[in-house]
């Protein structure tokens, strides 16, 4: 028998071989004991059992079973398009590196030609153009006609549609969509992580005359819709209006010259999903969960507009964090940090089963727990084990203590059983703050 020498000791060739092969599963386990997560593609991972209502029925899993001909790496707003738009059916995954910008050329770029928005403020200053008529009777060489048209080619240019079976995910720390507008409309099965939202600014909002007693401009664009769509997973992202704020914002008309609209919104009848770890920063009208109250909205709402939201921070928000109509919504082990501008987080709406439980805020002096809640309708409430500055809060009843005339009543109705590890509400800032976001993806 051949023999091999190994660390001074003579043994036989085929001990050297078993030698080996037990030192290399040994190294392996201990790697993979060591490296859990090394052992996953987070491309490839989906929706824990469980997590909330996206992990409903079939679950979500995106675009995990892709092969390698339909995963995609993407740079350019152009590139991300064609990626969505290629081989229509097929699972996709869409790895997004650096600052994808969907309006790298300006807003100079979608101007109809002969669009000058200083004529625009001329003709429908409201000394000249008064409150009592709306501008959508204007002819299309008007100020108004030539906005519509200037609108309407940023509005081919900045949406993005998803398909179904479909995972977007940012590479890295430091993947971002600017001045997008992520349309994830009339699909199933769409996970989305590890991106920082830039939201559009729209560069062409619309005067109306007669929107409340004084006018108001209203603005387009949500950096990403959830519109008729099923099973969504929206994890470890950040949402914020970048450097364009509100708190920039001109004033024209006596009025804020708004650009932007939501950052995240579920309408139309979308069903089953979940937010997690995301960040959602800087912006006033954050998060709309059925957008309207009208029976024939209602129609296609009721029963479904079913969402999860858990270990997410919401920071310097002014309201809709969020604001929901009919659907049974959990928003659990969430932080809420407030800024002097803090209208509410909470919106009670028409037919609305909201439960909002373990939840964190940090509020500045001067502000109220009881803000935290907001009344539009006659719809009772779950929330419980919540902590304001620290302490245990009844958000209810401090709610109905300081603003009797908005009386909310306890009880949505419903109990949640989707949720994973739920964490005590004094641990959730700590928690959320240091894992929450684009960037953070472990």
């Amino acid at each position: 028998m051949s023999t091999q020498r190994w660390h001074g000791h003579v043994i036989g060739k085929g001990a050297v071989l078993a030698g080996c092969t037990a030192l290399v599963v040994g190294l392996t386990a201990a790697g993979a004991q060591a490296h859990p997560q090394q052992q996953r593609d987070p491309a490839r991972q989906t929706l824990p059992a469980d997590d909330g209502w996206a992990s409903s029925g079939t679950g979500t899993s995106g675009g995990a079973a892709a092969d390698a001909a339909h995963v995609y790496t993407v740079s350019t707003w152009a590139e991300f398009r064609a990626a969505l738009a290629a081989d229509p059916g097929a699972p996709r995954i869409i790895k997004v590196k650096g600052t994808v910008d969907a309006v790298s050329e300006g807003c100079d770029a979608f101007e109809a030609p002969g669009y000058d928005f200083a004529a625009y403020l001329a003709a429908y200053a409201p000394e000249t153009w008064g409150y009592d008529t709306d501008l959508s009777a204007e002819p299309d060489d008007s100020p108004e006609g030539l906005r519509r048209t200037s609108a309407a080619a940023q509005d081919q240019a900045i949406k993005a549609n998803v398909p179904s079976n479909t995972t977007i995910i940012g590479i890295g720390r430091n993947a971002q969509l600017k001045g997008a507008s992520l349309q994830i409309k009339a699909v199933d099965n769409v996970i989305v992580r590890n991106l920082t939202f830039e939201s559009p600014l729209d560069c062409f909002p619309q005067w109306d005359p007669t929107d409340g007693d004084t006018g108001n401009w209203n603005s387009e664009y949500d950096a990403a819709v959830v519109y008729g769509s099923t099973h969504v997973w929206l994890d470890h992202n950040t949402f914020t209006d970048g450097e364009f704020p509100d708190s920039a914002a001109p004033i024209h008309f006596g009025m804020v010259y708004q650009q932007h609209d939501g950052q995240l919104d579920i309408v139309r009848g979308a069903d089953l999903v979940t937010a997690s770890w995301n960040v959602f920063t800087d912006h006033d009208k954050t998060i709309l969960i059925g957008n309207s109250d009208s029976e024939s909205t209602a129609v296609g709402d009721r029963g479904k507009l079913r969402a999860t939201f858990h270990h997410n921070l919401f920071k310097d928000l002014v309201e809709r964090a969020p604001r929901v109509r009919f659907g049974q919504v959990d928003v659990y082990d969430n932080h809420f940090v407030a800024d002097d501008d803090y209208s509410y987080s909470f919106g009670v709406g028409k037919e609305s089963a909201l439960v909002a439980e373990h939840n964190a805020f940090t509020l500045p002096d001067g502000i109220s727990p009881a803000k935290v809640l907001k009344k539009w309708s006659e719809a009772p409430l779950t929330a419980a084990h919540n902590r304001v500055n620290g302490r245990t809060v009844d958000l209810i009843a401090v709610h109905n203590a300081e603003i009797p005339a908005e009386t909310l009543q306890s009880g949505a109705g419903w109990t949640p059983t989707l949720r994973t590890k739920v964490d005590p509400a004094k641990a959730v800032p700590g928690l959320v703050d240091r894992g929450a976001g684009a960037g953070r993806l472990r």
